[in-house]
């Protein structure tokens, strides 16, 4: 049998977990907001330089992660140096970084023969991909602001009218 108390018990249960549940769901709803930062992390190219996330402030920068052997990649590449020709002067920098079960030797080759024009960079350890929280799909493309914020992630090959669109945006501000 219920004691008389327990439909008061019952209505204060309820109302903490209504109230438990708003919480979390303002809090989610603030969290799809809240900018996430580019990883503070150092590139080094296929001609030996350093660039660090640091010297890319002031910038809107692509870093796309990708490998040779991945035929989505492949496919898309002269898209991005399309992309990256269209918007460099108006101060978009791209990095490809080629993921750690990349031949060098295949990174090289490949960038060299397709002129790439932009920062190609190896991931010998798989250490980029990991402080880009843990890329395991290639292509994997980030779009960030001049402020080191990552406006947005693709995964796969982007739309490229949105990812034009986002990136007009971002170099205007």
């Amino acid at each position: 049998m219920l004691a008389p108390s327990s439909p008061r018990k019952f209505a204060l249960f309820s109302v903490v977990a209504v109230a438990a549940l708003v919480t979390l769901g303002v809090l989610f709803y603030q969290s799809l907001g809240a900018k996430q930062a580019m990883p503070n992390v150092s590139f080094t190219n296929l001609k030996g330089e350093k660039i660090s996330s640091q010297s890319l402030r002031g910038k809107v920068v692509m870093v796309n992660f990708w490998a040779t052997s991945c035929t989505t990649c492949v496919a898309e590449m002269p898209k991005m140096v399309e992309t990256y020709k269209k918007y460099n002067k108006q101060g978009l920098e791209f990095v490809a970084v080629a993921m750690s079960y990349d031949a060098p030797n295949y990174v090289l080759n490949y960038a060299e023969t397709r002129q790439l024009p932009f920062h190609v960079a190896l991931d010998l350890k798989g250490e980029l991909a990991q402080s880009f929280g843990d890329v395991k799909l290639t292509p994997t493309t980030y779009v960030i602001d001049k402020q080191g914020n990552i406006l947005k992630r693709y995964v796969g090959e982007p739309s490229f009218t949105e990812l034009n669109s986002l990136l007009e945006k971002a170099l205007a501000a």
